[in-house]
């Protein structure tokens, strides 16, 4: 079987504008959530979440670039370019028809959608941008990364709400094993912080209005989040060949359903996946040193993860440091899974694991070692990374050091 490493990392999201800022606030346990700064925040119950702040669209696109580019698009325009760089990559000649892109999302081009139902509904407007449909669709991010990067191999995108980015990202590993491409761009992008997507999730009664508190005895929900991470996946001899860097290999995915309910998680669903992933990997539970949590912060995800975990490594559970990134960077949704990667990463080649901040009060379910509020230092050779969506969608990702 091909082996595939990564080889560019690229990432825009509440901890910081690309992976190195990324990657110090992870350290430092630095917390991205606060006020939410959108329109009509009156009209919410919910007012916090973890924004791209400090970002200036007009910096980075022209105006006409800007009317085909929801913000999700440009999130992963600009993860993608990052990504590129760091890989050295060209894709010209013969690599441009053997390089794709797989990208995640769940909501899409939902600000884009947002905006003219607005106009529509509600400022009584008879007309439309001719480009809304392009900009708003699920597979525009895709479509425009392609574009930008000459990646004539496949491309596509993936909807499968929080465990999008894992499922894109499993989906291009499989292609270059496959030898259907030798390099995919994939991650996953998501920018719901706009009125009528906070105000969807407020309906769903899941939501925070405090913070982001996972495995903590007195959590009380999730807090939404928006960014974007994209990877470089390469053939793991193609990259060797031209001596690029290798940031980690991707060792192992295995994907379950739970095919029981829309919205409650199942223990045995999120088990499955997270034995394929390392029995497709070839580890065993004793090697795995990180699994970066699902961990929502509501109370059915974290005991029902922990019972997981508990259930597939057994005896060595407790010794498996296990953390939730969201609690600093808040739920990207259909992108969470493409920054929680980069967690994993960290702990892999700067021996730093990722703390859950806002850690309170142990819960008897959730005995296991939650990192709780301050990184640590520890020597990893293998890295998991969850994600568990509503449907029942389960999607787990094995890391190995480079």
């Amino acid at each position: 079987m091909r082996r595939v490493v990564i080889t560019g990392a690229g990432t825009i999201n509440p901890l910081g504008h690309d992976v190195a800022s990324t990657l110090t606030a992870m350290c430092e346990g630095r917390c991205g959530i606060g006020p939410l700064d959108i329109p009509l925040i009156d009209r919410l119950t919910v007012r916090i979440g973890a924004q791209v702040r400090g970002y200036d669209e007009t910096a980075h696109f022209d105006r006409p670039q800007l009317s085909l580019y929801d913000r999700f698009t440009q999130f992963a325009l600009l993860s993608a370019q990052e990504a590129v760089e760091q890989s050295g990559l060209s894709f010209d000649g013969a690599l441009s028809e053997r390089a794709g892109v797989v990208v995640g999302t769940s909501g899409g081009g939902l600000n884009t959608q947002d905006d003219n139902y607005r106009a529509v509904y509600e400022a009584g407007k008879d007309r439309v941008h001719p480009f809304v449909v392009p900009k708003l669709m699920n597979s525009a991010a895709a479509a425009h990364i392609s574009i930008r990067h000459n990646l004539r191999g496949p491309s596509f995108t993936v909807s499968s709400a929080c465990a999008s980015s894992n499922h894109a990202m499993g989906q291009a590993l499989a292609l270059i094993r496959a030898g259907m491409a030798d390099a995919m761009l994939t991650g996953g992008s998501e920018a719901m912080l706009c009125f009528g997507g906070v105000k969807a999730w407020e309906g769903l009664r899941v939501m925070s209005k405090t913070g982001c508190r996972p495995f903590s005895a007195d959590r009380d929900g999730m807090v939404q989040g928006e960014g974007a991470g994209i990877f470089v996946f390469e053939e793991r001899e193609h990259a060797m060949r031209r001596g690029a860097a290798i940031l980690a290999e991707v060792a192992g995915f295995a994907m379950s359903s739970d095919a029981a309910d829309i919205v409650a998680p199942s223990r045995d669903g999120a088990a499955r996946a997270l034995a394929g992933a390392m029995r497709d990997a070839g580890v065993a539970p004793d090697n795995v040193g990180y699994i970066n949590a699902h961990g929502t912060g509501t109370t059915a995800n974290d005991r029902t993860e922990c019972a997981a975990v508990m259930e597939v490594f057994g005896p060595h559970a407790p010794q498996v440091a296990i953390s939730s990134t969201k609690s600093m960077h808040g739920h990207l949704i259909g992108g969470t899974g493409a920054v929680e990667l980069l967690a994993c990463i960290l702990a892999l080649r700067d021996g730093v694991i990722a703390p859950t901040i806002g850690h309170r009060r142990a819960d008897p379910d959730c005995a296991l070692d939650v990192v709780p509020n301050v990184a640590r230092e520890a020597d990893v050779g293998v890295a998991l990374s969850n994600a568990f969506a509503f449907g029942g969608m389960n999607a787990v990702i094995a890391l190995r050091r480079a």
